[in-house]
């Protein structure tokens, strides 16, 4: 039956499938890459906007999260499901905040013959290490979305 607590679950676990798509994508695609190209991450160097992207997923998801949690909090399995997924993404959310968004702006303003490429590989490194967080999140939103 689609109740609003299973629907704003559904959306939440859309979302956060979303979030974990854009890491992999980033892991794949981007990440291998800008270090020896620093302008790939610079839009004002014709680069991509990881901003444009991470700025409202995260909000969106952030958002859902809280509701979906008050949504679920009176069914104990849901309820424990969402809660995981909230440990994982504020995990994520917090180690993104104190190490990974503050060098990304520094990444991206900087002219990209400056850029330490040894150093921009460690940080993608400690990025891919996010994947099995935002991982745990999802599976956790869809455990919560079957129990609900």
């Amino acid at each position: 039956m689609w109740t609003p607590a299973v629907l704003v679950i559904a959306t939440t676990t859309l979302v956060g499938c979303a979030v974990l798509g854009g890491a992999v994508y980033e892991a794949l695609v981007v990440d291998p890459f800008w270090p020896k190209r620093p302008g790939i991450v610079q839009p004002r160097n014709g680069g991509i906007s990881r901003a444009r992207f991470w700025r409202p997923a995260h909000l969106a998801f952030d958002v859902l999260l809280v509701v979906s949690l008050v949504a679920g909090w009176g069914d104990p399995d849901v309820r424990a499901a969402l809660l995981v997924a909230v440990a994982g993404h504020v995990v994520v959310r917090i180690w993104s905040a104190v190490d990974l968004t503050p060098k990304a702006v520094v990444y991206e303003g900087a002219n990209p013959a400056d850029v330490d490429e040894m150093a921009a590989v460690r940080w993608t490194r400690r990025s891919l290490l996010q994947l099995p967080l935002h991982v745990v999140t999802c599976v956790a939103t869809l455990a919560a979305l079957s129990l609900a």
